[in-house]
């Protein structure tokens, strides 16, 4: 945890912060803060700073907080996930929150397991707690907002401009495609959407339909990944293209 994450309820009338349960437990047995230090702190959804050790005992942990800086940027991309594995969506979900993706929605589609709908994994408490367990890690203060769909071709048909707008540039890593990730207009794009498929990947009616949504297909290269491995190496890619382009402009 690089992070302590604050929320509103966490506030004292008089300023001070005070929290019980996992965070305060790690800040005792982990960090094993003494009163006077400081801890990296940040507001959900606000600002990060530190906070000064008041108390630290057993269950109980408060401090008095400075909040001065913005978390990191943001990626600038969202993501239509179809839904993997609950054990790779336990993965997926940190990874995505670490990486500043604003927006995930999880998609049903042809090679998706139905019994996935019942994983307590996408219980919306159990979604958030993976996420800020990726906040913590990055030190952010961001949670991206997660939505379920269990039709696919409804979403895309129906919602897919209105969630995602109209703007971004819109990617299908697909393996049939041929052409690099590099020539689909990564370089001028404000904002991006991923389509990741399922570890079987799309079938070609989805690929299809997502391509005549204006879905650009690019190969990651010949080797098949699996989800958990692919959404990473995704956002970094565009990670680096991102500070390519703004050393060389």
């Amino acid at each position: 945890m690089n992070l302590l994450l604050l929320q509103d309820s966490d506030f004292l009338p008089d300023g001070t912060v005070q929290m019980t349960g996992r965070r305060a437990q790690h800040a005792r047995e982990v960090l094993r803060a003494e009163p006077g230090e400081t801890l990296r702190v940040g507001k959900l959804g606000g600002l990060v700073g530190t906070g000064e050790v008041l108390e630290n005992t057993p269950g109980l942990l408060r401090l008095r907080v400075t909040l001065t800086d913005p978390p990191p940027p943001r990626a600038g991309v969202d993501l239509l996930l179809a839904i993997p594995r609950p054990k790779a969506l336990k993965r997926v979900l940190p990874a995505v929150a670490q990486l500043g993706v604003d927006r995930v929605v999880l998609v049903n589609a042809a090679r998706v397991e139905k019994s996935y709908f019942d994983s307590k994994v996408l219980a919306p408490d159990f979604i958030e707690e993976l996420l800020l367990q990726g906040l913590e890690q990055a030190r952010d203060t961001r949670l991206p907002e997660v939505l379920v769909r269990e039709r696919f071709r409804p979403f895309v048909e129906d919602e897919l401009d209105a969630i995602f707008g109209t703007q971004a540039l819109r990617l299908l890593p697909h393996p049939p495609a041929r052409q690099p990730l590099t020539r689909v207009g990564v370089q001028t794009a404000p904002r991006m959407v991923l389509a990741v498929g399922p570890d079987g990947g799309w079938v070609p009616f989805e690929a299809e339909l997502l391509e005549a949504h204006g879905f650009h297909p690019f190969s990651l290269g010949p080797r098949i990944l699996r989800v958990e491995t692919a959404v990473p190496v995704l956002l970094g890619q565009l990670a680096l293209l991102r500070e390519d382009i703004a050393r060389t402009t």
